[in-house]
């Protein structure tokens, strides 16, 4: 559903399609309940595209985990290179 996708408003999509936004939030709740049902099979994404978010997802994830080692790191220098300092004024 393209009201769904992240960083599209309910009311824009319902404005793109001439509709009030509130026919678009009924509509979005009848399906959610069975009352109402896609043409011919319900919409799904191709395996490619679901590997390829799955994908995205392993390697934001990963991302988030060299960001923090990073980090880490950095203070660690940083740390090191105070404790050296203070050693050589004594």
């Amino acid at each position: 559903m393209l009201s769904r996708v992240p960083g599209i408003q309910s009311k824009d999509v319902a404005e793109a399609l001439d509709i009030h936004p509130l026919m678009l939030s009924r509509w979005r709740k009848e399906y959610r309940e069975g009352k109402i049902k896609a043409k011919g099979q319900d919409i799904k994404l191709e395996d490619r595209r679901v590997a390829e978010l799955k994908r995205l997802e392993k390697i934001e994830m990963a991302h988030k985990i060299l960001k923090e080692e990073h980090s880490l790191l950095k203070k660690s220098i940083q740390f090191s290179l105070e404790i050296k300092k203070r050693s050589l004024r004594l």
